[in-house]
């Protein structure tokens, strides 16, 4: 059996938080079989800062019973379209932020998306975890501790 000791082992739920965006203390379900990563956001409209197109959208951070939401912007990286599981397409905005989980951070792509009736508000699909150098074993969860990002200090 081959180890790689560069990896660091996740679980398939892990506790992450989005610094740029100022969300702490979200609760994300790793999706291997997913290549995106996606947020839970709703009234997601586009506009332009500086003659560059930016999104602005409500990030939804709590769960079914603890709901919570933040306002946030960033930067539009693409509109793309993605086929759901069930062979759903839909046009997502895609933006690019820093995650961290457990003591690491790094540029991420989520696409915007209603996760509603969802039960986790983010979705880590493959793309994050090899740009993370990450390995899940799918036994675990809530492997790493929680993020203390100083950008996040007293945010929840």
């Amino acid at each position: 059996m081959k180890t790689f000791d560069h990896l660091s082992v996740i679980g398939l739920r892990e506790w992450i938080d989005l610094p740029d965006l100022g969300v702490a203390g979200l609760r994300a379900k790793i999706d291997t079989g997913a290549s995106t990563s996606t947020l839970h956001a709703t009234e997601v409209v586009q506009f332009e800062r500086d003659g560059r197109p930016w999104v602005r959208f409500t990030a939804h951070l709590g769960t079914l019973v603890q709901l919570r939401h933040r306002h946030c912007q960033a930067p539009l990286v693409a509109v793309k379209t993605i086929k759901s599981s069930n062979g759903q397409t839909q046009t997502r905005y895609v933006i690019l932020t820093t995650l961290a989980l457990g003591d690491r951070t790094w540029p991420v792509e989520f696409t915007l998306t209603c996760r509603k009736a969802m039960r986790y508000r983010v979705l880590l699909g493959s793309r994050a975890l090899v740009d993370g150098q990450l390995v899940v074993n799918p036994a675990l969860t809530y492997v790493q501790d929680k993020p203390t990002h100083p950008k996040l200090l007293g945010v929840q």
